[in-house]
């Protein structure tokens, strides 16, 4: 009696095909056998394509489910809208499990639930979190010099981990923008090690295309905060470190709460209350200072592509068709809102809107258009 891999065989003659296919079998055994050993946890999937490829490439978590992207986005009521045009665009954009935390005050909640429940966003896994405005008693304060009064839903950005306390890693973004790429871009961007957070810097390539007017010089830390101060001079940040933008940006939770993050930035908008730390050419954006000093060399970045900014800086196009076309997101900080009278690239953010069911919220120019026609 001979072996040959495995396989006895006698010394009479069997067919040829037959001796083959014992050979082959037995050779096919002994490796699946192999690597069960070496690849106990390897998992076999076809590679033939699927109708939906897209979802080929989604995250797995280690049970075997999707992951989700947690996406947080504060909606006030006065610019709802913007808040309903930015979620339309993710869930449109993507197939992977994104969960919506909108950050509300008790008086919007109803509003959003009806707005939600009746529109093509009725299907998309979303919570309702009500921020406490309590968080912010002597840390902020009204500046007499500043237009427009505190708007206590900016700060919810400082408190990811309150607002969403099982989450490992989440997106944040303001209401006023648009996503034109998949979501599980952005929120596949790498950290390193020690980083709780990815911005997008304002010396990007994105962003030194244009020269923002009447904004202050707010590519670099000056622009943010008073170096007239001895309490910024003794951290020996170099003013002329480039800025980021802290409108949408990536983070790690929990590398944020092991550093207290939270805390820190509470500390600065305490001593800012008390010192006046930020800088008087500052235009509005009383978030952006302690953070800026919280991160100092400690961020990483995301793609520019992914936060296309100021096209809410003036009504005029400052963007090739071309460019804005490529964008991942799109960002109307400043003054102009593409809800409001004028505003630059207003017709791609209209293809997002959805119209509110209650007729609470309205286009302001849709209102001029319909006032001049009468």
């Amino acid at each position: 009696m001979v072996s040959t891999s495995g396989v006895m065989l006698r010394k009479r003659k069997l067919p040829l095909a037959l001796t083959l296919r014992l050979l082959l079998g037995a050779a096919a055994k002994r490796n699946v056998l192999l690597c069960s050993l070496l690849y106990p946890t390897l998992t076999w999937r076809s590679t033939f394509p699927r109708t939906d490829d897209k979802r080929r490439f989604r995250k797995v978590a280690v049970d075997g489910r999707e992951e989700e992207i947690p996406v947080i986005i504060a909606a006030s009521e006065d610019r709802l809208g913007g808040a309903i045009a930015a979620i339309n665009s993710i869930q449109h954009n993507t197939r992977s499990n994104v969960m919506f935390y909108i950050v509300t005050l008790n008086g919007t909640a109803d509003h959003l639930r009806s707005w939600l429940s009746s529109s093509t966003l009725k299907s998309i896994r979303y919570k309702i979190v009500n921020f406490d405005t309590k968080l912010l008693e002597g840390k902020v304060k009204e500046d007499p010099n500043q237009g427009e009064s505190i708007k206590p839903l900016t700060f919810a950005r400082f408190y990811l981990p309150v607002l969403v306390p099982s989450a490992k890693k989440a997106i944040y973004m303001d209401d006023d923008v648009i996503v034109q790429g998949d979501i599980l871009a952005l929120y596949n961007t790498p950290l390193k090690p020690g980083h709780a957070a990815a911005f997008s810097e304002d010396c990007d390539s994105a962003s030194t295309k244009v020269v923002i007017r009447g904004a202050g010089n707010q590519y670099n830390y000056i622009g943010y905060l008073d170096y007239k101060k001895e309490r910024i001079r003794k951290l020996s940040m170099k003013a002329s470190t480039c800025s980021f933008n802290p409108g949408v940006f990536v983070a790690n939770l929990t590398e944020w709460k092991k550093q207290n993050i939270t805390n820190q930035l509470e500390k600065w908008m305490k001593l800012n209350v008390e010192e006046g730390l930020y800088s008087r050419t500052l235009a509005g954006s009383t978030t952006t200072p302690p953070l800026l000093i919280v991160f100092y060399q400690q961020h990483s970045t995301i793609d520019p592509m992914w936060n296309v900014r100021h096209l809410g800086s003036s009504a005029g196009k400052r963007y090739s068709p071309q460019f804005v076309k490529a964008a991942k997101l799109l960002h109307w900080n400043g003054h102009f809102k593409p809800w409001g009278r004028t505003a630059s690239y207003s017709e791609i953010w209209e293809k997002w809107y959805i119209p509110d069911p209650t007729g609470k919220f309205s286009l302001i120019r849709r209102h001029m258009e319909i006032s001049n026609i009468k």
